[in-house]
């Protein structure tokens, strides 16, 4: 069974301006511009001005790709809220018996990890571009990553999960990194 029309709407805040050309958006916001290219779909993205909505549009589509446009819907909210508020996460060290050190540099481009697991190398993430990272300055054992793609801090913080990733040991024993929101 196809689906006509289906159609979703995206209401767009007074402080953010919203451009749409050829399926490529583009949001301008207090903090910033985001840009995202959505050309790998079907889908029909019309913005509005003077009522501030962006519409999306798919014409006679199955029920798999009428998911697709809340999924862009969602894309696009979560734009909105990048240039408006921005995303933090916040990651915390667990450690039992090697206790790990960190090393941000002043401008928090990169993250040096050194004893883990009492190892002798240095383990390095560099941050993606649009992505801070810095120390807490309340707790002792904590960082901080920032930007305003959602995508691209959460990326950032899967590779530093990643390059902490105990391999062939009991995790009980070695904790690692922990991710809170």
């Amino acid at each position: 069974m196809k689906f006509l029309k289906t159609t979703e709407v995206v209401k767009v805040p007074e402080n953010v301006e919203i451009t749409t050309k050829a399926r490529i958006v583009i949001v301008k916001g207090p903090r910033g511009t985001l840009k995202q290219n959505f050309k790998h779909t079907k889908l029909h993205l019309v913005s509005d001005k003077e009522k501030k909505e962006v519409t999306v549009t798919l014409w006679l589509a199955k029920r798999k790709q009428v998911c697709g446009v809340r999924t862009i819907v969602a894309h696009i909210q979560n734009m909105i809220n990048g240039v408006t508020k921005g995303y933090r996460y916040r990651m915390k060290l667990a450690y039992n018996h090697f206790p790990i050190n960190l090393n941000i540099p002043e401008n928090g481009s990169f993250i040096e990890i050194r004893n883990f697991l009492g190892e002798k190398i240095e383990r390095k993430v560099r941050m993606l571009e649009g992505v801070k990272v810095f120390r807490s300055e309340k707790t002792k054992d904590e960082i901080y990553l920032e930007g305003n793609d959602v995508t691209l801090v959460s990326l950032c913080c899967a590779q530093i999960h990643q390059i902490c990733n105990v391999r062939n040991k009991d995790i009980r024993m070695f904790f690692g990194w922990y991710l809170c929101f």
